[in-house]
């Protein structure tokens, strides 16, 4: 059985200090927990350095602004604890959790006095999905719910509650045998998996959603970096669902799940071909430390 956690050994970022791993605990009316005024960050460490951290700790600035509030630590002071936490846990390859959030002062929908709180936890998570499963292209269903307009939710933030419906949706996939879920978005494109980008191959070319009515993940960006780099074509353009009959490969991006292929979406079949295997290839050779 895997451990809590709520209850292992080490240390946490909490508050500008480092405290016992099961002393980091909120208090059971935090705003944060009832209202969803949260943000948070996902970044993997290799070689025990954090790939892309500054811009990780510069989107979680980002995401608080969206929520009306400031993170009170800076970015440089983000990233060395996030570089002191590593190598108190003794950690090298690891993901990182930093989140912010609004405390208990106020309980009610305003809470424009409550105190802002900040923590940084690190955990050892070698993959989000199972490595022979994650090879040979993992199954997706299509999700229940949509990805909302960005006219009635802040959909660029990393926001805490924006992940209701994706929690929601990855447990009714699970439920049937599959390992995530499609989401479209309000308008019945296709948008991403619950915590993952989308990417699609047809003839050489790459197609994916375009990233401005959900989180446009540096995981992302990252590989489209790589993949224009190595001469691919990236398209980012709206697809429509009944276009998934025509691509031949089909992979997740973002730091948990780094590149995994796909080879089911509902009833759409693909194949792990040599783009998307390149592109694991070329992501795990960059994130190592140089």
């Amino acid at each position: 059985m895997a451990l809590p956690f709520d209850d292992r050994d080490g240390v946490i970022w909490f508050d500008g200090e480092f405290v016992d791993w099961r002393d980091a605990k909120i208090h059971v009316l935090t705003h944060g927990l009832h209202y969803g005024s949260c943000v948070f960050e996902g970044q993997r460490a290799y070689g025990g350095v954090v790939f892309e951290q500054r811009r990780h700790h510069e989107r979680l600035h980002a995401s608080a602004e969206m929520l009306g509030f400031s993170v009170p630590y800076s970015v440089a002071t983000l990233d060395a604890a996030c570089e002191e936490l590593l190598r108190r846990m003794a950690f090298r390859d690891a993901y990182l959790r930093p989140v912010a959030w609004r405390g208990s002062e106020m309980m009610g929908v305003s809470a424009q006095d409550n105190t802002i709180h900040v923590a940084i936890a690190a955990w050892q998570w070698p993959s989000y999905f199972a490595p022979e499963e994650r090879m040979k292209g993992i199954r997706l269903d299509l999700a229940e719910y949509r990805r909302p307009d960005p006219r009635t939710a802040p959909s660029r933030s990393k926001a805490a509650g924006l992940y209701m419906i994706c929690t929601i949706s990855k447990h009714a996939a699970e439920k049937k045998g599959y390992a995530d879920a499609l989401m479209l978005d309000f308008e019945g494109y296709v948008a991403e998996a619950t915590g993952a980008n989308v990417f699609f191959v047809e003839g050489g070319r790459i197609h994916t959603p375009l990233a401005d009515r959900f989180l446009d993940g540096i995981t992302r960006q990252t590989v489209i970096a790589l993949a224009r780099a190595k001469g691919l074509e990236v398209i980012e353009r709206r697809i429509r669902p009944e276009e998934l009959d025509g691509f031949e490969e089909c992979f997740l991006t973002g730091t948990a799940a780094e590149v995994t292929p796909v080879s089911e979406i509902a009833d759409w079949r693909f194949k792990p071909g040599a783009i998307s295997l390149g592109l694991l290839e070329d992501y795990m050779a960059a994130v190592q430390p140089k």
